[in-house]
């Protein structure tokens, strides 16, 4: 992922690597925080989607004042929306 973050300006990465027969994707936010995943399936726009508003739900917990910035994001709620969009979105 270092290599590929100087050579592209976006946010999304649609295809990085490849592990067996999955795909790996990322998305690296203004900050260097990475999300990354493994998958399948080969809807682009549903996977840019997902990473996208799983950003919008990090940086709201990054703008809570109760978080301690640093650490993990150990936030039942936090969790249960990510799952949720990973059902709206990568359906594959």
């Amino acid at each position: 992922i270092d290599e590929i973050v100087w050579k592209k300006s976006d946010m999304y990465f649609r295809s990085v690597d490849r592990f067996g027969d999955s795909t790996i994707s990322a998305f690296i936010t203004a900050s260097n925080v990475r999300f990354v995943l493994l998958h399948e399936f080969k809807t682009d726009d549903g996977i840019k989607s997902f990473f996208t508003d799983v950003y919008e739900l990090y940086m709201k917990v990054l703008l809570n004042p109760f978080y301690t910035p640093s650490t993990d994001i150990t936030s039942n709620v936090f969790r249960q929306r990510v799952v949720a969009l990973s059902k709206r979105h990568l359906k594959g």
